[in-house]
């Protein structure tokens, strides 16, 4: 037997079940904190993603290395499933990265889609870091130097 089968514990309450209860202003704070709380999820999995991109890790890698399917791994970084404080600690160490690094630019953030330039960008991190030779990775690196200057 499960544990869900045995938990005799209510059930949660329904945030719609303080309506007209005389509740207090943190009341209503408290019930619009689900649509923030899923921006927030789906920011720490893009972030998740785009540091596991400038890695070289496949979605695939990164799950074997936390410990879970390539399924949540995808769920994490979509901000479908919500990341634990542990398993979001396991994955900046994996990353290493420290785990403030996920929260960078929340404040800031809009809603908008990605670049083509930020697209760009990832993808060029991914193929880098597929590079198997040093030499051609610094070959690359100084002509991206000098493009640079121009």
């Amino acid at each position: 037997m499960t544990q869900q089968q045995h938990d005799t514990r209510p059930a949660a309450r329904n945030s719609t079940a303080h309506k007209g209860s005389g509740g207090s202003a943190d009341d209503a704070s408290v019930r619009r904190a689900p649509g923030r709380t899923q921006d927030i999820d789906r920011h720490v999995g893009a972030r998740v993603r785009e540091r596991r991109i400038m890695m070289g890790l496949t979605q695939q890698q990164l799950a074997d290395l936390i410990g879970v399917t390539y399924q949540q791994a995808h769920k994490y970084e979509r901000g479908i499933n919500r990341v634990s404080a542990g398993r979001l600690y396991e994955i900046a160490q994996v990353l290493s990265v420290p785990v403030g690094y996920f929260f960078d630019g929340l404040e800031e953030e809009e809603t908008r889609p990605v670049s083509p330039r930020e697209r760009m960008c990832l993808e060029l991190a991914r193929n880098f870091a597929q590079i198997p030779n040093e030499r051609h990775q610094e070959a690359l690196s100084q002509l991206a130097r000098v493009l640079a200057t121009d």
